[in-house]
């Protein structure tokens, strides 16, 4: 076992060597096999990698820093499933490298996405307020100028999307794809009815503008209500997990002084 521990550590001065030399370039070969990474890079990462770290994140960069974490992994885990002479077959070692490697390259992935997971929530009681904030816009602006405009103090979560949404519809894309892709880029509540609604407001005549606007404002509304709703509740449930942390606790403390009390009695007795 030692033996197999001075060799891991060898291997493991070797690789950096090398690395840092020239001789051998992590860099270099993922580059070299980037179609082969590509198809193991899941359709969701850049997504939830954006929604972490905001629109100016490398993803590329990103991504191939896992590569490269899952590739010395392996390589080292090889180096001690070879060397390593205990108990365990090497079929046995192997699977225990590979599994390490997978969840080394994973590692990012889960991270983000359960930071996109837990903020979604978030999200889901801010759109309501953006699309207030955008309603205002709107009875001034078209609606394509009232996106352009809402963005600077829209919030940092939604940026990304809306940066998107603007530049198809410069692109001239006069479909609902771009909106219908906001909405799937927040799959919060009602957003795909709410930019459904944009849209049709988007192509709406002068004339039934006003019409339009006061049932996107009354949606609006409700969703507001809901969301104030959801966070009066959260703060109920917040306040009641207090409440019974601190009943447990001192329930808790009175048992104790109570079998304290008692031990004290049995003992001078």
């Amino acid at each position: 076992m030692a033996m197999g521990i001075e060799i891991l550590a060898v291997g493991v001065i070797l690789i950096f060597l090398f690395n840092y030399i020239g001789a051998f370039s992590f860099n270099k070969f993922v580059d070299d096999n980037k179609v082969v990474f590509e198809k193991l890079r899941e359709d969701d990462y850049n997504f939830y990698l954006i929604s972490r770290y905001g629109d100016q994140v490398d993803v590329n960069e990103k991504y191939q820093k896992r590569v490269k974490s899952a590739i010395i992994t392996f390589v080292l885990g090889m180096i001690f499933a070879i060397t390593y002479t205990g108990s365990l077959n090497f079929p046995i070692r192997l699977v225990i490298v590979l599994g390490l490697t997978y969840l080394i390259f994973k590692d990012e992935y889960n991270k983000v996405k359960r930071f996109y997971k837990a903020h979604l929530h978030d999200i889901n009681l801010k759109l309501p307020y953006y699309l207030k904030s955008l309603e205002i816009l709107i009875q001034h602006y078209t609606v394509p100028v009232a996106i352009t405009r809402s963005l600077e103090e829209a919030p940092e979560m939604f940026k990304p999307g809306l940066r998107e949404l603007i530049a198809s519809i410069d692109a001239g894309d006069s479909t609902i794809e771009p909106y219908m892709a906001f909405a799937r880029r927040y799959p919060v509540r009602d957003s795909m009815r709410m930019m459904r609604l944009l849209y049709r407001l988007s192509l709406g005549s002068q004339e039934r503008k006003q019409e339009q606007l006061i049932v996107f404002s009354r949606t609006i509304s409700n969703l507001q209500s809901k969301s104030r709703d959801t966070k009066y509740k959260e703060r109920l449930d917040r306040m009641e997990k207090k409440t019974m942390t601190m009943l447990v606790a001192t329930g808790a403390g009175v048992m104790v002084l109570i079998l304290f009390s008692i031990l004290q009695i049995f003992g001078t007795v």
